[in-house]
Order: C-alpha cells, then sequence, then structure tokens
C-alpha cells in the first residue's frame, strides 16, 4: 500500500544567479588562432538499477551492456553518479552502496548503513564531498563523503519519498553544517496523499511536487531569510491519471534552436605577433542561452509526459514501456530522456521528434531506477 510520505527540500546559502563558468570558456593565446568552443564533452556513464538486485553499465549510442554488478542484499531503489564521475551511489533497503565507476571490482568502495527502512532518495552537493539520502524510515541523512558515519540526521513524520538540493550553492561549509541550516518541510494541499517526487528548476525558481493521484503543484520560489524559502502557490497541473512516480524540469541549456533569450557579447583582447609590436582584436555576436523549459511526468499510465513550463502545455507523450515508468533522467543538453520501466527496459528518446531511439534490454525483473552522467565534471578550485 502507497503510504502517506513527506518531501524534504534542502536549501543552501542562495548566490546572484550567473552562467556557469565552466559550461562556456574563451580561448585566446601569443598567435593568430582564435577559438571560441564548448568544453569537450567526456565519456557518458549510463547505469540502471533493477528488482533483479542488478545494476547494469551500457554503452548509451549502441546499446550494449559492458558492466553489471551483482547487489545481494536488496534491489536497487535508486542511483546517483558523483559530479566528479568516479563513483555510483546504489541505494537499497536499507543500505546504501558506493561503486568505483572505473573499476571491474564488484564490490562497494564504501557502504553507509545506518537507515533502517528503504533508501528511496539520493543526492550529492556539487563538489561531490557531501551525499545526502532520504529513507522510508522517516529520515534524511548527511554524509561526508570523507569521514565514516552520518554527519547529520533529520526526522520526519512520515515516510521519506524524495528529496531535492537547491541549485544556487556554492559552498557547504562546516559553519552552514553547525548552524543546520539547511532544511524546509512544505505540505501540499492533498494531505492524505503521497508525494512521489520533488523537482526544482536550475536557477532556482521554481519547484514541482507529483502525488499519486497524478497532480503536480507547483510553487515559485522566493527568497526568505537565511533558514527559510518562500513557496507561492503557481500552477496545479493534473498531469495523468494514475501515479506520477517521477517529475523532473529540464536541464540548464536545452534545446538551442528554441531559445528565448538573446545576450550580445563583446570582447576585446591584445594578440602579440612577431611582426606587430601589439594588435587589439574585438570579437561580438550574439549568444543564445536560458532555453525553453520542460517538465518531464512518468507514471504508471506506462507513459511519460512532457510539459511545456511556459504555461504548463503538453507537448509531447511518450509511448512505449509497456508497464509502470519508475524514474527518468534527462542528458546534460535537455536533447534526450532516458526512462526506467517495470517492463524491465530503460529507454532512450529523442525530445525533438518524442521517438524512442534506444531500448536497453537485460535485467530479469522490473528497472525502477537510471542515472546518466554525459557532462563534464566540476573544474578544480
Amino acid at each position: 500500500m502507497m503510504r502517506t510520505s513527506s518531501a524534504l527540500f534542502l536549501r543552501s546559502f542562495r548566490f546572484p544567479f550567473s552562467l556557469s563558468a565552466d559550461r562556456w570558456k574563451f580561448y585566446w593565446s601569443s598567435g593568430v588562432d582564435l577559438l571560441l568552443s564548448r568544453m569537450a564533452q567526456p565519456s557518458v556513464i549510463l547505469a540502471t538499477g533493477s528488482y533483479d538486485h542488478t545494476i547494469r553499465f551500457w554503452e548509451a549510442k549502441s546499446g550494449r551492456c559492458y558492466r553489471t554488478i551483482q547487489a545481494q542484499e536488496s534491489q536497487v531503489n535508486r542511483l546517483e553518479i558523483t559530479p566528479d564521475k568516479r563513483y555510483l551511489a546504489a541505494a537499497g533497503n536499507p543500505q546504501i552502496r558506493l561503486y568505483d565507476v572505473n573499476s571491474n571490482n564488484p564490490q562497494p568502495v564504501m557502504s553507509y548503513d545506518s537507515h533502517t527502512n528503504n533508501v528511496m532518495a539520493l543526492g550529492f552537493q556539487c563538489d561531490g564531498n557531501w551525499m545526502y539520502s532520504g529513507s522510508e524510515d522517516g529520515t534524511v541523512k548527511i554524509w561526508d563523503l570523507r569521514a565514516p558515519g552520518c554527519q547529520r540526521e533529520y526526522e520526519s513524520r512520515a515516510a521519506v519519498n524524495t528529496v531535492v538540493l537547491h541549485p544556487n550553492q556554492v559552498s557547504w561549509d562546516a559553519k552552514f553544517d553547525a548552524l543546520g541550516r539547511i532544511s524546509v518541510l512544505f505540505s501540499v494541499p492533498e494531505v492524505d496523499t503521497a508525494v512521489r517526487s520533488l523537482t526544482v528548476m536550475w536557477d532556482g525558481s521554481l519547484v514541482v511536487a507529483a502525488n499519486n493521484h497524478g497532480t503536480c503543484y507547483v510553487w515559485r520560489l522566493l527568497r526568505g531569510t537565511q533558514t527559510m524559502t518562500n513557496f507561492e502557490p503557481l500552477h496545479k497541473l493534473q498531469a495523468h491519471n494514475g501515479y506520477i512516480l517521477k517529475c523532473l524540469l529540464s536541464p540548464e541549456f536545452c534545446e538551442p534552436h528554441r531559445s528565448l533569450y538573446q545576450i550580445n557579447f563583446l570582447f576585446s583582447f591584445p594578440i602579440l605577433l612577431p611582426s606587430q609590436p601589439s594588435l587589439e582584436m574585438t570579437i561580438g555576436g550574439l549568444l543564445n542561452c536560458l532555453f525553453v523549459r520542460y517538465l518531464a511526468t512518468a507514471s504508471s499510465d506506462h507513459t511519460v509526459k512532457i510539459w511545456n513550463v511556459d504555461g504548463f502545455t503538453l507537448e509531447k507523450t511518450l509511448t512505449g514501456h509497456q508497464r509502470w515508468v519508475w524514474d527518468c533522467v534527462f542528458s546534460v543538453d535537455g536533447a534526450y530522456l532516458i526512462t526506467a520501466s517495470s517492463d524491465s527496459t530503460a529507454r532512450l528518446w529523442s525530445m525533438s521528434t518524442g521517438e524512442d531511439i534506444r531500448v536497453y534490454q537485460g535485467h530479469h525483473k522490473a528497472t525502477v531506477c537510471c542515472a546518466l552522467h554525459d557532462g563534464a565534471e566540476p573544474s578544480a578550485a
């Protein structure tokens, strides 16, 4: 039976928004070469977890499974990849295991065992030093990956299904921890209906909560005090007739052919040449940014729906799974979506066409979670 449960929103200090420095870099040299390019994309890590007690790693393009980890103790409820792509965290019942992504060693490099029931939520702070988890035992725990044991615990009055961290984070230091300024607990209007999933917009402007009645509630996030965030009701969306098992807002850079805003840029800098004491080159242009924003909702009705956040109109319905769709994750550019289903498959979808372009088959029971990291690792401080 689905139980009423709570949702926890973890918040760190807010900072004024700016385009991420690690997303775009401008290069110049003492020669005539001038390069303006996006950082090269590293390898793609795609993993799925199943009730068959296995974790599988896939080549995203070919669909080939190249590694399988046997999780002996329990099914796998949730997967998350560290920002540096070194480790995969797998949440089970009731333990969390951390695996080395770049090793063939089937044994975890670290185990976290203080939960007493299914771990349903998992995530990392931006530099990968801290991990947070939420469990049906009614607790949210904060873990320092550099030290043993749980560093902080928060109690809820019901099972915790979902936890999200505010994206406008820069650091999460000891002073912040010691003051305990990280949690905001809120409830949705349907007090007797379980909240299954939370998602927050990359710029910290919106939060969406999805429940077992197929409803999404949308709030605008407003600056409050350092310890609180104000939630202003914005929209109620009846997205599905069945349970919504996952809701997810699209990432920062999404669908560049449908830009909403444009920014003029102009740079001047000296170029040193042997034949010329000093030259100055100026480049200018138009940079498209802040693209169309989407909300994906995965449901027990076997579909995933894609909604345009500006008006919450239905853009596409992704059909192809034969059973419940439990999880989904966008590619870093928002051009693709990975989904996981009880039909024992995961699928890769094109956001532009709404068609599935790859099916990942190999699990023997329900595939209930997926993790994808196709972006760049964080820059060293």
